[in-house]
């Protein structure tokens, strides 16, 4: 495997999935606006709403009707959020541009590589089935208990792949996935063309890697 002196050690890549491997914000979208639709209320535009991809739920849910957990609606709208959703999300989600080359390159080389979403596995299984990723392991958000950025479901997804932590990157799109990452004691890489969400300063994340792009992930490893 020829790499960086920097990154001889790396063993495997884990990547979020939503803003990261793949563009789920249509989707996602599609299921609150039909909510609202439902209740009389006018669409709300994608471009208000992808930021809040990376959320879920929660990110949505505070778009479409400015509630958050803790309100009293909330439970209600979010578990009817979700079932709209599971009929959805195979409509408009695909990988984003570039992914699937990197997967295969990764795969290639020698690297391992999983997913790791705070997405629950009754969503993020099936759809990385759908979309043949390929992934050597998928760890949800439910999977362990934890969701980011605890670094439980890293440490699970490094122990399923008979990796040591240390010799993981960890791939996202949001603070989280690097505080996480770092928790678990990961190298740490932000993907610029997820969501992000509103007024990120990737900057101040002080991941280890800023990629514009999937494919400078490779060039940083050596494998482009």
């Amino acid at each position: 495997m020829n790499v960086d002196p920097n990154w001889r050690h790396l063993r495997a890549v884990l990547f979020d999935l939503d803003g990261t491997l793949i563009d789920s914000a249509p989707d996602l979208a599609a299921a609150v606006n039909q909510m609202r639709s439902a209740r009389g209320l006018d669409p709300l535009p994608l471009a208000m709403l992808r930021p809040h991809g990376g959320s879920g739920a929660r990110g949505m849910l505070a778009q479409g009707f400015e509630v958050a957990p803790g309100h009293g609606d909330y439970d209600e709208l979010k578990r009817e959020f979700l079932d709209r959703y599971e009929t959805l999300m195979y409509d408009s989600t695909q990988p984003f541009e570039g992914i699937r080359a990197v997967l295969h390159r990764l795969t290639d080389a020698g690297l391992s590589w999983g997913v790791v979403t705070n997405k629950a596995e009754r969503f993020a299984l099936p759809l990385v089935r759908a979309l043949r990723l390929g992934a050597e392991v998928v760890v949800g958000g439910d999977t362990t208990g934890h969701t980011k950025p605890h670094p439980a479901p890293l440490l699970e997804a490094a122990q399923r792949l008979n990796v040591q932590p240390q010799a993981c990157l960890y791939v996202g799109d949001d603070v989280r996935d690097v505080m996480a990452g770092r928790a678990a004691g990961m190298a740490t890489a932000v993907a610029a063309w997820g969501y992000l969400g509103p007024d990120a300063e990737i900057q101040r994340w002080r991941a280890d890697l800023e990629l514009a792009r999937p494919d400078e992930l490779l060039k940083h490893l050596h494998l482009a």
